[in-house]
């Protein structure tokens, strides 16, 4: 019954907060990318004009603007490009993850100091390591499934056929474009982590224990929980988004990105430092909720598993 509500609520969150998804690769996306204007300057002899470039810049639109192109050019269907692949892969990837994190969390606790900050930094990763190696396939789709720009009423690709057309045109391979990024992107992830168990070892400290020395959690230490992995996912978010973008950037079809330092290069001298947080907004609105309910679920299953086993 919990792992049937835990892949309920996963879908429902995936489905609720798709759009989101889709206008953060948008902002990552080089279509969105610092234009150069050009304006014509008359000839001084013939006095026909001479396109120069100017040094003016464009500034690359916001959230609200690249919302209000996709809905009037592209119809709100295309808020929702890279659902399925998304619902097929939310399930197995969070079982992996959690799978990978209990196992070799047990495993590090007989190497390091027990439950120590190494042994959930070291957890994460590896945790982290075998989930994205495993799905890149699935979230390459998904990703240039919210790449493509189709007007109204164009057909656009589905999973299977976006599939097909990755496998032909570039092989294998081209399903682990971003691998590296994504590799880069464990920091994360291990930076949530421990900021989350420090938080929740404080907090398992000034709870109060019962009459018979046992600890009892109610429904304030899930709230405080809550709270720990939202402030815990923000910090970890902000500080190593820039992979983010970088991802993007390699899983584009056809363009000049092909390695992760080789993108971040480009990406700073084309487009500046300013460049690695487009999209950062969305990505916080949507994943500090869900991992907040991702990781009290988590907590919850976990203590009523070991009510049941007393």
């Amino acid at each position: 019954l919990l792992q049937k509500l835990g892949l309920c609520s996963g879908t429902v969150g995936a489905i609720v907060t798709c759009p989101l998804e889709v206008l953060k690769t948008r902002l990552q996306s080089s279509g969105l990318s610092l234009r150069t204007v050009f304006h014509v300057q008359l000839g001084s002899v013939s006095g026909t004009g001479v396109i120069r470039p100017s040094s003016a810049t464009v500034t690359p639109p916001g959230l609200l603007q690249v919302l209000r192109s996709i809905l009037e050019k592209e119809g709100p269907r295309s808020l929702f490009r890279g659902l399925g692949p998304n619902l097929v892969g939310v399930a197995p990837s969070r079982a992996i993850y959690f799978a990978a994190y209990k196992k070799s969390k047990e495993t590090f606790n007989g190497i390091f100091v027990p439950n120590s900050g190494l042994v959930h930094m070291s957890s994460a990763g590896f945790a982290a390591f075998v989930t994205n190696s495993l799905m890149n396939p699935v979230w390459m789709v998904k990703t240039r499934m919210q790449l493509e720009r189709k007007a109204r009423g164009e057909k656009k690709m589905n999973a299977l056929q976006c599939a097909r057309y990755v496998y032909s045109t570039e092989g294998m391979r081209g399903f682990y474009r971003g691998l590296t990024a994504s590799y880069a992107g464990i920091s994360e992830t291990m930076i949530c982590f421990l900021i989350y168990e420090t938080l929740k070892k404080r907090l398992n400290e000034g709870r109060f224990t019962s009459r018979n020395g046992e600890t009892e959690k109610g429904a304030s230490d899930f709230l405080g929980l809550m709270m720990a992995a939202a402030f815990s996912k923000g910090c970890a978010s902000c500080i190593a988004y820039p992979h983010e973008v970088i991802r993007t950037r390699l899983r584009e079809e056809g363009s000049k990105y092909r390695y992760f330092f080789q993108t971040a290069r480009l990406v700073a001298v084309e487009e500046g430092y300013a460049a690695f947080y487009r999209g950062l907004v969305p990505q916080l609105i949507r994943q500090i909720p869900n991992t907040a309910i991702v990781l009290s679920t988590y907590e919850l299953i976990v203590h009523l598993m070991g009510d049941s086993s007393h």
